[in-house]
């Protein structure tokens, strides 16, 4: 059984080239788990096993390899960088404890920083910030620190600093080693072995005021919190204050969330890593430093539940990654109470379905290869297995006797859609059968049929994300498809409100039908995107036909004028009129279809995804890329320059998008990056209205 005190289960997040996997191949490579350093450049990292990851040099899926480090067990979640791929950065951190939050020296908090970080607050979960890639051009940890503090609102404490930073060719005064600030120590490690060996040194004379300065404002930090006087008395008594006892309030104030510790290195130059193996045991919580988990009885009416991280508990975990496969799938598990074990029964309160547990596994990395049968695995931990017939993404597993339901992974929504079709009519069931496979393994991806055009459409968080998706189907199902390209996917709302009656007068075969509903329409921003509220009294309609009726409602309300799926608009039933023998359930459903149909004609405002931008461009290239934007119809929030690069922040409109990576490329000799991330929705300029309104226009 696994000590809970000595185990971490954190994650690696960042903007995209940041360094997450670098830093992660390090973590691997200096706690044994590997004996030959991977590179992220040829494709031969731990945590980027795909093929597709390691062609184009990013991380797509989350990978989780457990390891040890003096007598820790971590399991590590390497996570992508990318926007399109931010469901596996979500789920990842839905089930972490803590998290390791790496920033690039020279460019500070960038977009996905943001989005990461976010996540992040929105879980809860304590957080590390490490400072990598000090030995590159333009690196300046004291601007990154600032950043996390102004552009992420942290509170990050330095409790390493770097000696120098660049490198030997660009640089004075190159990244050498680091500081740390709480043994007051300069620390070097061995290029020659790789970073392995670290020795320790006195301080160089140069580097002593800075180390003097930090300490000071780490000091002034920690004792603002210091409740129970763990170092405050000895630091206003000048004496030196027990390096254990530092280290203790550094980690109840990280789990706290109070204060973000704050360390250096560069993986490129392996610097700096095993103090950060050291930080993640000393500083991030274990399963017992963190709150029960809670959710709810489904069967006390929802009545809350409570499960501690122990062993001896009801068993609940939550099903936080499915992978699927031709021979089946294999499910990520996070145990948050109790004992499970293979071949056991367990409910899925969510689906109320029972599924039988089959191996469960330590997986390394690639849920292909290297496995770790377990006998049974304990509160606390994170495995695998395979077996499930019904379970999801985000769903509980819980024992039969002691139900609990956890709260659901809640995900971004699609906004880029692509018809996708067989090359062979012979293929297209096994097609839609491994679409949906892969639509149960991610949440952000999802496949309809659109019933008016017959057409098959994948959608998704970006371009980049879908194309992944149809190199898996050719790739690992061996199936041929065409994609066209991507539709975007807009909403529609309800311009003015309106009262309506719907009617339903008509012969149908040989019987008459009649009903009429008078129903009130209006837009309701900010509250659920579709709703109908019903003000009939019991004696005004019978039961059956009201139940029709709203019915009839809220399948029309599923999309609106032009096909779109409606957004803000609620129906209120204000009256109804019926004939006893004319009317029943289907009058009263065409009826309120009726009323949708009129109150919409003419009166509709088309909503188009919005998305907010992040561009990094160096100076020069300002004026170009800003008139390109104002050509997508782009708003301007934030314009910051130091001289060398701007940051540009804006929200443009999807519809413009799609060519915006190699366009902006272009403007820029390659020099500039972007990134972009769903924002919100708005209503689309009345030209783009018309011209779904009429093609010719």
């Amino acid at each position: 059984m696994i000590d809970l005190t000595k185990l971490r289960n954190i994650g690696i997040i960042a903007h995209i080239d940041a360094g997450k996997t670098t830093t992660s191949e390090h973590l691997l490579y200096y706690a044994g788990v590997k004996h030959k350093l991977g590179a992220v450049d040829s494709g031969n990292t731990e945590t980027d096993y795909d093929p597709e990851e390691q062609e184009r040099g990013i991380t797509i899926y989350s990978a989780c390899i457990p390891f040890t480090w003096k007598g820790y067990t971590i399991n590590l979640i390497d996570t992508p960088g990318h926007v399109d791929f931010t469901a596996e950065v979500e789920r990842s951190l839905r089930v972490l404890d803590g998290a390791i939050c790496v920033f690039d020296a020279q460019k500070g908090v960038e977009a996905q920083s943001e989005t990461v970080w976010r996540q992040a607050n929105k879980y809860g979960v304590p957080r590390l910030v490490f400072i990598n890639k000090m030995d590159v051009v333009g690196a300046n940890f004291e601007k990154a620190v600032g950043e996390v503090r102004e552009r992420l609102e942290g509170n990050p404490v330095p409790i390493s600093i770097p000696m120098g930073a660049g490198s030997s060719k660009d640089s004075h005064d190159p990244f050498k080693g680091i500081i740390d600030l709480l043994q007051m120590k300069a620390l070097y490690f061995e290029a020659a072995e790789l970073g392995k060996s670290m020795r320790e040194a006195e301080i160089p004379a140069e580097y002593l005021e800075d180390a003097k300065k930090y300490r000071e404002q780490m000091f002034d930090a920690l004792t603002a919190h210091d409740e129970k006087d763990l170092i405050t008395s000895a630091v206003l008594e000048s004496h030196d204050a027990d390096l254990n006892k530092i280290r203790e309030l550094i980690r109840e104030l990280t789990i706290k969330g109070t204060i973000h510790p704050v360390m250096c290195g560069s993986g490129r130059e392996h610097i700096g890593i095993q103090p950060l193996l050291d930080g993640i045991c000393f500083y991030l919580p274990s399963p017992l430093d963190r709150p029960p988990v809670a959710g709810t009885n489904p069967k006390k009416d929802g009545k809350e539940e409570k499960r501690k991280p122990d062993p001896k508990e009801p068993f609940a975990g939550l099903v936080f990654k499915f992978i699927g496969s031709d021979h089946g799938g294999l499910f990520f598990i996070r145990i948050y109470s109790g004992t499970l074990k293979p071949n056991s029964r367990v409910l899925n309160p969510g689906r109320d379905s029972k599924e039988v547990i089959g191996k469960i596994f330590h997986v390394h990395a690639d849920p292909k290869a290297e496995r770790e049968d377990l006998p049974e695995a304990y509160a606390g931990d994170i495995v695998a297995t395979i077996g499930l017939k019904e379970a999801v993404t985000g769903d509980t597993l819980c024992e039969t006797q002691h139900p609990i339901l956890l709260e659901k992974i809640v995900f971004a929504e699609a906004v880029v859609s692509q018809s996708i079709e067989p090359d062979s009519n012979a293929d297209k069931d096994k097609m839609i059968e491994c679409l949906k496979m892969l639509e149960r393994e991610d949440p952000t991806f999802i496949c309809q049929l659109n019933k008016e055009t017959g057409q098959l459409t994948m959608s998704g968080m970006g371009t980049l994300h879908l194309e992944v998706k149809r190199h898996r189907l050719e790739r690992d199902f061996r199936l041929k498809v065409r994609v066209r390209p991507p539709r975007v996917s807009y909403r529609e709302t309800i311009r003015n409100n309106k009262t309506v009656t719907g009617e339903c007068v008509r012969q149908a075969g040989a019987s008459q039908l009649f009903a009429k509903l008078t129903v009130s329409f209006e837009s309701r921003v900010g509250k659920e995107p579709t709703g109908i509220t019903n003000k009939l009294k019991p004696n005004d309609l019978p039961a059956p036909l009201m139940a029709a009726a709203e019915r009839g409602l809220k399948s029309a309300l599923q999309s609106g004028e032009l096909g779109f799926p409606l957004l803000n608009v609620h129906g209120t039933i204000i009256s109804a009129q019926m004939d006893q023998e004319t009317s029943n359930e289907v009058a009263f459903e065409a009826a309120a279809a009726d009323a949708v149909a009129r109150a919409l004609k003419d009166n509709i405002i088309l909503m188009e995804p919005i998305m907010k931008l992040n561009v990094t461009v160096p100076d020069e290239f300002m004026g170009n890329v800003i008139g390109d934007l104002m050509s997508r119809r782009a708003e301007i929030d934030r314009q910051d320059s130091n001289g060398r690069i701007s940051i540009i922040d804006a929200r443009v409109p999807l519809a413009k998008m799609f060519d915006y990576a190699d366009k902006v490329r272009s403007l820029t000799q390659g020099r500039a990056g972007s990134t972009m991330e769903p924002f919100s929705y708005a209503a689309a300029p009345d030209e783009v209205l018309r011209s779904f309104i009429d093609p010719e226009y």
